[in-house]
């Protein structure tokens, strides 16, 4: 055994020691989409002389999480996005009408002294209601909630009602003494103290009989007594305590979603994985034999290694992310795929070669092919995290993450598993079970006939543009659907216990008072109701409709979107897509020549565009799960690009002279196997993601599925032909310069299969 191959399987040991050590000690994060909850998106805005910036945002965060903690959610968090928004996510909390309208409030408690006479006000004074509704006259604050130490509401059976406990710090405790002090002097109504929450009074107790005027009540705390109930006084505890805002906060944005919808997402999803795997494993061990059975189990050290490195950075687990890890493992048989065929080209070109020798040369020269598309994927993953957010922000990392352990887990765990199955079983390793023996039956078959596809390649332009215009056709006809976070505004999704014909769903909603709302059927008994305005009264009539006509209703999810942070998304995704284009485009250029570069940015546009008519001519939602998906086509699309054209710069700089044409052609030819390999081992899982997957997975299955099957088609049939009318246009390369090494064959002896 080389030492090249000791250090491999060294590390392969430390990769996989190490990842189980992570999965074991610390569970992952779910996201509120996952493990159920609310998200509310918080925006500060301006109150002179304080604007609202990234220093007044951080403040108001510091006292929000005081207020949460006061509340006694558990494993809360708030984190602020940009320079004034803050997103506050509350788990396992399904109603959020009280948590939102305490959070938001500026909470500035002050205490006064109080006037019966309601004359008129002196300087510094001010007449208004107490908590009975009576008019009173409160004095200038002296004591404000700066002086506050800590709050806590407690329940008296002695005196039956609830009271919040006030201690105080610094000069709070002397500024409370000289209060009541002064107040102790006075007699009836003007013996009281007004504490004032917001410009509202909410208690205005009198000063204990037993208080002696000029001496007031001492020890550094006192109590605010009032009509309140165990919510209010726990509430007025944790506004107190946590102290005032620095600036006004809006709602901007609102999720709820049910638990039971994300048990039933990790469910459907945990069915998908299994199932999809379990297929396309199949298949390859099908297809290469013990190589491919090798790579399987691999699958198997990715899925740890993947969910180690989630574990390690802290990331959220979502409910697109759990897609995007399905989805990578057909990134992982991918780069195991390439390796293969170009070890079963090795064996092919010289018959006399050993499996393990040809495997050692098809990792080796498959890994440009496979770096380049694992570092457009990386691009598509990276750009979701800086562009986007929320669920669909995750979707990134966890994409970025599946990519990288998809590497380690076919260069690095599938080849050692390879190679050490290949040296301890020497017969299947000379007999064609070692899958790496036989060239296939697609590239027996193309070598004998060896069509000529690039002379066909009018026809085949003309039918991407056809099918462009359709698709453009259907966009701007029927327009797109766009969800309710592009658009604004909210959406609430219901089960019913029953059936509901969703032409009786939309009269009870028209009855509850929303002529104007879109009402959709999601499932056999579910229903999701978007509009404009809608108030948490407003949904309540909607609920209550909806549970008369379906005999009961559950709330599932609902996401309330503000016209701003709509619009702002509509840019964002907009930004993401092009800045998609543009960064492909300069890669690629980098990489390889403009003329592939643009052909294959080229056809990347024509599989976004057709996947987004597929949805624009049905009227299917348009949203952030719709635009992960759309990205991740987009790095699928340039993955078969890139590997065509890796093959066609390789067979350029063997065959100087021979026209380009050609030269495009065989290249495109000899990746076809590849392609159609790796392409049913994608369909495989999304398809049982389609099937099992339900709700918004089953629409990312839907664009990923006709993405792929766009993008195989665009790569040979729309991005090669337009490298090849581009290089008419393009000076020729520079020929190749020739280097030998000790060991290896000159270029224009490697051996490929023509």
């Amino acid at each position: 055994m080389s030492r090249a191959t000791l250090v491999r399987a060294a590390l392969a040991f430390a990769v996989l020691a190490a990842s189980l050590f992570l999965a074991l000690s610390k569970p992952a994060r779910l996201g509120l989409d996952l493990r159920g909850g609310t998200q509310i998106v918080l925006e500060t805005r301006d109150a002179p002389p304080v604007r609202a910036g990234r220093e007044a945002t951080d403040r108001a965060r510091e006292v929000l999480l005081r207020r949460i903690d006061a509340l006694g959610v558990a494993e809360a968090s708030i984190t602020r996005s940009g320079d004034r928004r803050l997103i506050v996510e509350l788990p396992d909390v399904q109603d959020p009408s009280r948590a939102s309208a305490m959070i938001r409030r500026t909470a500035q408690l002050t205490a006064h002294p109080v006037r019966a006479d309601t004359g008129p006000p002196r300087e510094g004074e001010r007449v208004v209601p107490d908590e009975r509704g009576r008019p009173v006259r409160l004095g200038p604050a002296a004591l404000t909630g700066a002086g506050v130490r800590s709050a806590d509401a407690s329940f008296d059976p002695r005196d039956p009602g609830w009271s919040v406990g006030v201690s105080f710090r610094g000069d709070g405790g002397r500024a409370w003494e000289r209060l009541t002090a002064r107040a102790a002097c006075a007699a009836g109504d003007d013996r009281r103290v007004a504490f004032v929450l917001d410009g509202t009074v909410i208690s205005s107790p009198q000063v204990a009989a037993d208080v002696r005027c000029g001496t007031g009540i001492t020890g550094g705390s006192t109590r605010i007594t009032g009509d309140f109930g165990a919510d209010e006084a726990r509430d007025l505890a944790a506004l107190v305590e946590g102290g005032a805002l620095p600036v006004p906060v809006k709602v901007v944005g609102q999720q709820v979603v049910g638990p039971t919808l994300g048990a039933a997402a990790i469910e459907a999803s945990t069915r998908a994985a299994i199932v999809g795997v379990a297929l396309t494993g199949l298949f390859i061990v099908a297809v290469y034999r013990l190589a491919g059975l090798m790579a399987t189990v691999a699958l198997a050290g990715y899925a740890l290694i993947s969910y180690a490195a989630l574990v390690a950075v802290g990331a959220t687990l979502t409910l697109p992310g759990l897609a995007g890890f399905v989805l990578a493992v057909g990134m992982a048989i991918d780069a195991n795929v390439l390796a293969f065929e170009r070890a079963r080209q090795e064996r092919a070109a010289a018959p006399g070669r050993g499996p393990r020798a040809a495997l050692a040369l098809g990792f080796t020269r498959a890994w440009t092919a496979i770096a380049d598309s694992a570092a457009t994927t990386l691009l598509a993953g990276a750009l979701l995290f800086f562009l986007a957010s929320g669920p669909v922000r995750g979707f990134g990392v966890t994409l970025v993450i599946g990519v990288l352990a998809s590497l380690v887990s076919a260069m690095l765990l599938a080849r050692v598993l390879t190679d050490a199955a290949l040296a301890r079983l020497p017969r299947a390793a000379r007999r064609d079970v070692s899958g790496l023996g036989g060239t296939g039956r697609i590239r027996r078959w193309l070598e004998r006939r060896e069509p000529d596809l690039m002379r066909g390649r009018r026809l085949w332009l003309a039918a991407s543009g056809l099918a462009v215009v359709l698709a453009v056709t259907g966009i701007a006809g029927r327009g797109l659907n766009l969800g309710v976070e592009f658009t604004g505004g909210r959406l609430a999704e219901y089960t019913t216990s029953r059936p509901v014909d969703i032409d009786a769903a939309r009269s009870a909603v028209v009855d509850a008072g929303f002529p104007r709302a879109v009402v959709q059927s999601s499932g056999e008994r579910g229903v999701s109701v978007r509009t404009a305005d809608l108030g948490d009264a407003g949904e309540k009539r909607v609920h209550d409709a909806l549970a008369g006509v379906g005999g009961g209703a559950v709330k599932l999810r609902d996401e309330l979107i503000g016209p701003s942070l709509g619009a702002e998304l509509r840019v964002k995704a907009v930004a993401a897509l092009g800045v998609a284009l543009a960064v492909q485009l300069a890669y690629l250029t980098v990489r390889f020549r403009w003329t592939f570069g643009a052909g294959a940015v080229l056809a990347m546009l024509h599989d976004v565009l057709i996947v987004t008519g597929v949805f624009a001519w049905p009227g299917k939602p348009v949203d952030g799960v719709f635009l992960a998906a759309l990205l991740t086509v987009i790095g699928y699309s340039v993955n078969d690009s890139v590997v065509v054209f890796d093959r066609v710069r390789e067979l350029r700089a063997e065959r100087p002279g021979v026209p380009f044409a050609r030269i495009a052609n065989l290249g495109a030819l000899q990746t076809v196997p590849r392609t159609v390999n790796t392409g049913m081992g994608a369909i495989f899982i999304l398809a049982a993601l389609a099937v099992l997957g339900g709700g918004p997975l089953t629409d990312f299955a839907l664009a990923l599925l006709v993405g792929i099957g766009v993008g195989t088609y665009s790569s040979v049939f729309t991005a090669t032909p337009l490298a090849v009318v581009f290089e008419r246009f393009a000076p020729a390369p520079p020929a190749p310069r020739e280097r030998r090494r000790p060991g290896r064959r000159a270029p224009g002896d490697s051996g490929a299969v023509v």
